[in-house]
């Protein structure tokens, strides 16, 4: 297939991209690098390695889907088979301080993805949602659980679940997959594509790792008192690579087969942050100071997955466990440490960064 991955360059698009590759899938990548860098896309060519000359595709397009012009020239001139829609803003608590930007990045620029989509007939969108579009449970959380957001961010990916269900029963030929998955972590295994977040990291392994590599002086726990073993949140925390599968195991089971199509991505284990800064500090070999502070708005006490539907449908499971996921993220923190700036290779879709005659720009990779 050809598939036009937005949000490419970042976290979990980027270790998708190379499953795709692997998969013997052409990708098209678009961002606008706001929390990524263009140099990702060397590395993933880097760890592609295409064999022959009839091998699956990378190319890039610096861009944002909320760009009507570019994407009503990308998606009118070029043929893709599915969309995997990654692009968005994703921390709940920043989501509180600025919700008009979560739903203007998550839900609009969906509704116009999907709708040039629709106009140019392309058959197939994959959505990464999130479990945060779930209600607060004391057990495993399966796809038929409550859905109950508890923060601007949540909301905005409950929306756009909801306005998908629309437009594809509106266009019963479409096909939207929704992939709920809960706590993507750890990197690649080759400690080449990693979580690099632009400031502040709002997830708690790239936090664990800065502060692990002297980078911030201690971790901050938000509270202390749920209704939890140790009194620390406790989240379903899954491979990025395991992640990376999912996706692929969906689109290819679902790509031509219109309906919509919902599955948790998860490894149905929970882990407190307390847990989570044990394994690290086997990782990191060394003790990890933090301190105890205050809730945040809209994080929940616990939230562990129910895959079970993804692992007899898809074949979907998740192999890697807590302890790999802070080995690979520790030797990708030391290796972001080192790492020169890369420049990217020059695409295969055109020969120097300019427009072509599609009129969309497209940049080196």
């Amino acid at each position: 297939m050809k598939i036009l991955l937005t949000g490419g360059t970042g976290y979990i698009g980027s270790h998708c991209a190379l499953a795709l590759l692997q998969a013997g899938h052409s990708v098209t990548l678009l961002d606008n690098l706001s929390n990524s860098d263009a140099a990702v896309v060397s590395r993933i060519r880097q760890l592609y390695q295409p064999q022959s000359a009839e091998a699956a595709e990378l190319s890039f397009i610096q861009g944002d889907i909320r760009d009507e012009v570019l994407l009503e020239r990308l998606l009118s001139t070029q043929r893709y088979d599915a969309v995997m829609h990654f692009a968005g803003l994703k921390a709940v608590g920043e989501s509180w301080l600025q919700p008009a930007d979560y739903y203007q990045h998550n839900f609009n620029g969906t509704l116009l993805l999907a709708s040039l989509m629709q106009k140019h007939q392309l058959p197939c969108l994959l959505f990464s949602s999130s479990a945060t579009v779930y209600a607060a449970s004391a057990t495993a959380l399966d796809e038929q659980s409550p859905c109950a957001p508890a923060s601007p961010y949540g909301r905005s990916k409950y929306f756009v679940e909801a306005m998908l269900k629309d437009l594809q029963q509106a266009n019963p030929a479409f096909s939207v997959i929704l992939l709920r998955y809960f706590n993507p972590a750890g990197a690649h295994h080759s400690a080449l594509l990693g979580e690099a977040p632009c400031g502040t990291p709002n997830n708690l392994l790239p936090f664990v790792a800065e502060v692990a590599s002297g980078q911030r002086d201690e971790i901050q726990v938000f509270g202390d008192d749920y209704p939890t073993a140790d009194g620390t949140g406790v989240r379903d925390y899954i491979h990025v690579e395991d992640v990376a599968q999912g996706h692929v195991l969906a689109l290819q089971q679902h790509q031509a087969e219109p309906g919509v199509h919902l599955y948790n991505l998860g490894r149905g284990q929970g882990y407190s942050v307390l847990q989570v800064i044990q394994a690290f500090e086997q990782s990191c070999g060394r003790v990890l100071p933090y301190r105890i502070t205050t809730r945040r708005p809209g994080d929940l006490p616990s939230t562990v997955a129910c895959a079970d539907k993804a692992q007899q449908l898809l074949g979907f499971t998740a192999r890697r466990d807590l302890q790999q996921m802070t080995d690979d993220a520790w030797r990708w923190q030391q290796q972001l440490q080192q790492r020169p700036v890369v420049q990217p290779q020059l695409s295969p879709i055109t020969d120097k960064a300019t427009t072509g005659q599609d009129g969309v720009k497209h940049e080196p990779c």
